[in-house]
């Protein structure tokens, strides 16, 4: 564990205690701020941080939620009931504008980079959808391939995909906290949970050793650490309510990033003194060791009394039936 400057080596902290009969994952969260309003140059430093966790040897990196667009903390942007500001809106633009599409060439670009270093990528990112934006997970495999998307909200994009490094899916920040949602990715048999947050509370660990004790599986929660310096300089970006009580050097966002293992033991983490690659070799043979005490959707699941049903495909705000009768058509 380190505290460094923005451009500095960052320190990686590596358990090395896995069980070599059984298969190990290096895996590292990434603990770091977004470069807010220049999207290109947080790709340059997500690429910088993402060749340092490589060359520690992770197979597996995960980074905060909305690292690619920004977390807006703080801001309001100009909003109160049946009212919004010249200037709130000019914040909303600035921001769509940081957003990427998804595809695109932010995406392709972190394709690239996924292949490049052969890692396995988590990444948060705000989804620009004309001018509706998403808090979305991208996946990438280490053969430069996007995966899938978080973010639409809907039954479709709950995965969990299977890796040569195990089953890995994700939840952002508060949607760790809705049971169902767990109990979905459960199903799919979710070895490594990550968990990109923006909540450094001390009480969100709590939230992450649960998870971990409940599902039998590893959790890895990302979050950024953030100084008032990181975000842009008033007047252009303000944080509402707070800001008179802020220096360029006050901490607005402190970490807490984590990894923790199926049996609620604290692997690596949590860090709460600065930017750092937080990692940990997962002993995969844990999860077994833990299923065989509690297994959420096994022999401890009561379906006689308790089911689930996940509506698994796609919602649309807008269906066109003409669209849908030359589809028809065209079958017959």
């Amino acid at each position: 564990m380190a505290i460094v400057a923005s451009d500095a080596p960052l320190f990686a902290e590596v358990d090395m205690g896995a069980d070599s009969s059984a298969p190990t994952v290096r895996a590292t969260v990434v603990q770091a701020s977004t470069i807010f309003y220049d999207t290109p140059a947080t790709l340059d430093k997500a690429e910088r941080l993402l060749a340092e966790a490589a060359g520690y040897g992770s197979q597996l990196v995960v980074f905060p939620e909305a690292f690619i667009g920004g977390y807006p903390r703080g801001s309001n942007f100009g909003v109160t009931i049946g009212n919004r500001t010249a200037k709130g809106k000019e914040e909303f633009r600035k921001y769509h504008a940081s957003a990427i599409d998804v595809p695109g060439p932010e995406v392709e670009r972190l394709a690239a980079m996924a292949g490049k270093y052969k890692v396995y990528l988590v990444m948060g990112v705000i989804e620009r959808d004309g001018y509706t934006l998403y808090c979305t997970v991208l996946f990438f495999d280490s053969q430069a391939l996007e995966r899938i998307i978080w973010g639409f909200g809907d039954g479709s994009t709950i995965p969990v995909f299977e890796t040569p490094i195990g089953k890995i899916g994700a939840a952002i920040c508060w949607e760790n906290r809705m049971p169902l949602l767990r109990t979905a990715m459960y199903a799919k048999g979710i070895e490594i949970y990550c968990a990109p947050t923006a909540d450094s509370r001390e009480v969100w660990q709590a939230s992450m050793t649960h998870i971990a004790l409940e599902g039998g599986c590893f959790v890895l929660s990302a979050n950024q650490f953030c100084r008032r310096k990181d975000y842009p300089p008033p007047p252009e970006y303000e944080f509402s309510g707070t800001e008179q009580d802020l220096t360029p050097d006050s901490i607005v966002c402190a970490g807490g990033s984590v990894i923790i293992s199926p049996s609620g033991s604290v692997l690596a983490g949590p860090n709460y003194d600065g930017e750092a690659l937080i990692s940990a070799d997962l002993d995969l043979g844990e999860i077994a060791r833990a299923k065989f005490d509690f297994d959420v959707v096994g022999h401890y699941s009561r379906p006689e009394v308790l089911s689930l049903v996940v509506r698994d495909h796609p919602a649309t705000p807008v269906t066109f039936t003409s669209a849908s009768a030359k589809t028809e058509g065209s079958h017959k």
